[in-house]
């Protein structure tokens, strides 16, 4: 039987094909749960279209700006009226300004960081709540962090703080939530070439980096991160909740 036959879900943050979103939305789906997608306004609806439309042409997409409280209840009412109830989300949302992501930390303006965490951390907030009352059956909901909420990574600066809110809003509503047998988990991935990575100061350096330096001598591939996502929404993380799994061939295990 399919790990996740009979399962309802929402993705949030497939912009492409390279996307980490779209691999764990493929393992989703070949493990057998059925999937409504979002996107970001008119510039990715025509990506995520024709993505998504690869699970069936009645596959249910609708815009979303995580920002707008407005647009949530609307996919939220939507996905009710259309699945009934729903036992999956994926939150896979960040976003911060380009001049945020270089130069020096302390020059983030006040303007960025709220920006940065509204998108990348409260999202998480508010998609959580919307979702709550479909999850009548229980849940799993699952983010995506980056090292760089633990660590300094040079160029990471405003985003690596809005991961970290990210990861400690994803301990507080795996409590909140946990009565309702409703988890929320967070995958750690090693850095993977997406549309987001590439707007990272010196990211190829990065892969090179890791490559070198992780216990597997390898970067973490999409598949593997689909995997993942995979076994936190199935029965088999039943008992895993309110947890951080770093999933970067071992890279976070090192000290030197």
């Amino acid at each position: 039987m399919s790990l996740l036959a009979g399962k309802l879900g929402i993705v949030f943050g497939v912009a492409n094909k390279r996307s980490i979103a779209w691999a764990i939305a493929q393992a989703w789906h070949k493990a057998g749960a059925r999937l409504a997608f979002t996107y970001q306004g008119e510039r990715l609806k025509d990506n995520v279209e024709e993505l998504a439309g690869t699970f069936g042409a009645d596959t249910l997409i609708l815009p979303c700006d995580v920002t707008k409280d407005e647009d949530i209840a609307t996919v939220f009412n939507t996905v009710g009226e259309k699945f009934g109830k729903l036992h999956l989300l994926l939150h896979s949302v960040a976003f911060a300004p380009k001049d945020a992501l270089e130069g020096r930390f302390v020059n983030t303006s006040r303007e960025a960081f709220r920006l940065s965490h509204d998108v990348s951390a409260y999202s998480l907030v508010a998609l959580a709540r919307a979702a709550e009352p479909l999850m009548t059956e229980g849940g799993s909901i699952v983010a995506m962090s980056y090292y760089g909420a633990e660590k300094v990574v040079p160029h990471y600066n405003v985003m690596g703080v809005a991961k970290a809110a990210l990861e400690a809003s994803t301990r507080y509503l795996a409590y909140d939530l946990g009565p309702k047998k409703i988890r929320v988990n967070c995958i750690s991935a090693g850095p993977v070439n997406t549309l987001a990575a590439r707007g990272i100061s010196g990211f190829s350096e990065m892969l090179k980096h890791y490559e070198a330096h992780a216990p597997l001598k390898r970067n973490v591939i999409p598949e593997e991160l689909g995997a993942t996502g995979t076994f936190l929404a199935s029965e088999g993380a039943a008992a895993i909740t309110g947890q951080v799994l770093y999933v970067d061939c071992g890279y976070q295990i090192m000290g030197m």
